[in-house]
């Protein structure tokens, strides 16, 4: 037995890495319909994802207290300012929809002031701990990082999953209208 224990770690490490890979791998993939969802807003207004349905979404998953997060912000802000009013071959605009995983809604009010995220659509995923990220809206997407984010198209299917802002930048100059 023992001329095999050099085995043992690699083998462990390996099923950890896998492990942990599995754990964070998002819930839903591409061509997937995006499960639907009801929140409030923060302007305290009721909300329901396939009220957007037509046009093409970012579901963007943040936290206030998420520096990754904060240091995208800028780049969803171009997005949002290039596209929001853009015509699509297939839909008609590009809308912002920010899910604050969050336990502090102080906190998370003041980061959507100091980032300039000026779209109407911010709703807070009230998490107990964000350890476990068990909000309804992360649990119903699976979400178990931030950021994490979900490209949906305009008839309601998922078209990205965790796209860098320069990829979803480039998808959607392609399907504007000419």
């Amino acid at each position: 037995m023992k001329k095999y224990a050099w085995l043992t770690l690699p083998l462990v490490l390996a099923a950890v890495l896998l492990g942990r890979y599995l754990y964070f791998m998002p819930k839903y993939t591409n061509g997937k319909p995006a499960p639907e969802f009801e929140a409030t807003l923060l302007d305290g207004s009721a909300f329901r994802l396939s009220d957007l349905k037509g046009q093409y979404i970012l579901l963007d998953f943040w936290g206030s207290w998420c520096g990754p997060c904060r240091k995208q912000n800028p780049a969803i802000v171009d997005l949002y300012r290039n596209f929001h009013q853009e015509a699509f071959q297939d839909g008609e605009g590009f809308v912002v929809v920010n899910v604050g995983v969050e336990t502090d809604s102080t906190r998370w009010q003041n980061a959507i002031v100091q980032d300039n995220l000026h779209w109407p659509y911010h709703v807070m995923d009230l998490s107990g701990s964000l350890r476990f990220f068990n909000g309804a809206i992360s649990s119903l997407y699976g979400v178990r990082s931030v950021p994490t984010s979900y490209l949906i198209n305009p008839k309601g299917e998922i078209i990205g999953v965790n796209m860098e802002p320069g990829q979803m930048d480039r998808l959607l100059r392609q399907k504007l209208s000419k």
